[in-house]
């Protein structure tokens, strides 16, 4: 019994041996390298960019009180829909000391100068009647005191409008009612009833009443590279894709481009503006991010291959063309010419026809586990 397991055990080391010496062998064995296989096909190839930017409106108005004062009332809300004319808001004057003493001093100065004018008048009248002065002169006096009246109709007026900020000859046009200049829609309102506003004038711009925009009339705003500026003209189509809204996209056509640059983060970008075309139905909100597509250039129906099957050598071009129908594949390395590039298929516009098979990149073959 001893001997046989012996025997057993020998027998089992043995086919341990051969099968290791095997599978090593077979693992030094030189595999056969698989290549893809393209054949060139007409297709349209187009250069294109993003450029990163907002939706915003072609003009934004702000708009701000014609006198200085309190916000007593807020007719209208952000989002609302207003015509221009149309009330927004309304002032309460807080009267200028200075002004408002100048004002009263002038009412005072001619009411004087008016009962001065009235009493003249009456004197010149009595001699008219009895023809001791004549016509042209009783007509100068009579001149003289509609001037005085006309004067104290004036300066009330004015009083009026310092210390109420409207006056009952102008009650119509008054200046505590904050009106829009446009038709559209109201974007912001950044004031509350009860908070001071001053008008505009040479020190200050003045309080923003509310900001007001034609939303049919959106602009795309964005920035792009020196690099890629020189491809650009006015009028490219463009197709903008704005995320807030389910990746929707909208065309516009590009209308401006800035002829300055300016850096950003050390890489000089102009900028652009593109007109966007609006439907009724498109919810579109000024400040949405959005990508705006455009292309640089492009070629129709051009003979193309994937970039990948491209041999770059310095300044020229290569690819494997496949030769012969042997069962072992064979190349030869054919110079070729490329053109537009979309960054996957590449144009060839000499060196290859739709009848050749150009190698491609190694297929990676995954074994099989026995």
């Amino acid at each position: 019994m001893k001997k046989y397991s012996k025997l057993i055990i020998a027998a089992v080391i043995a086919l341990i041996f051969i099968g290791t010496f095997v599978f090593l062998w077979q693992k030094s064995q030189p595999k056969d390298i698989v290549y893809q296989t393209f054949t060139p096909t007409k297709n349209d190839v187009r250069k294109t960019t993003i450029i990163t930017g907002k939706i915003e409106p072609r003009n934004e108005v702000n708009i701000k009180p014609q006198i200085s004062g309190i916000i007593t009332e807020l007719l209208k809300e952000p989002g609302q829909m207003v015509q221009q004319g149309e009330v927004i808001a309304k002032v309460k004057v807080i009267p200028d000391m200075g002004q408002l003493s100048s004002a009263e001093a002038r009412v005072r100065l001619a009411d004087i100068n008016m009962k001065q004018s009235q009493v003249d008048f009456d004197r010149m009248k009595t001699l008219y009647d009895k023809e001791l002065v004549s016509a042209d002169e009783f007509e100068k006096m009579r001149q003289k005191l509609q001037q005085s009246k006309e004067e104290v109709t004036a300066a009330q007026d004015a009083l009026q409008v310092v210390r109420d900020g409207v006056s009952k000859s102008n009650a119509s046009a008054s200046s505590t009612l904050v009106r829009s200049t446009i038709s559209g829609v109201i974007l912001d309102i950044p004031v509350k009833v009860g908070n001071s506003v001053i008008l505009s004038n040479t020190f200050n711009d003045g309080t923003t009443i509310a900001s007001v925009a034609n939303m049919n009339d959106l602009i795309f705003r964005g920035n792009i590279d020196e690099t890629e500026v020189g491809q650009l003209v006015s009028g490219m189509p463009m197709k903008i894709t704005v995320g807030a809204l389910q990746d929707l996209k909208f065309d516009a056509a590009l209308e401006y481009i800035s002829p300055k640059a300016t850096e950003s983060n050390g890489a000089n970008q102009f900028e652009i503006k593109a007109a966007v075309r609006v439907t009724k139905d498109d919810k579109l909100r000024s400040g949405y991010s959005a990508n705006a597509e455009i292309v640089l250039s492009q070629v129709e129906k051009a003979l193309t291959i994937p970039e990948s099957a491209i041999e770059f050598s310095g300044d020229s071009t290569f690819v494997y063309v496949l030769v012969g129908k042997t069962d072992v594949p064979k190349y030869e390395r054919r110079a070729v010419t490329t053109g537009l590039s979309d960054g996957v298929n590449i144009e060839i516009k000499k060196g290859l026809t739709t009848k050749d098979k150009v190698r491609g990149p190694e297929v990676i073959v995954e074994e099989k586990e026995d």
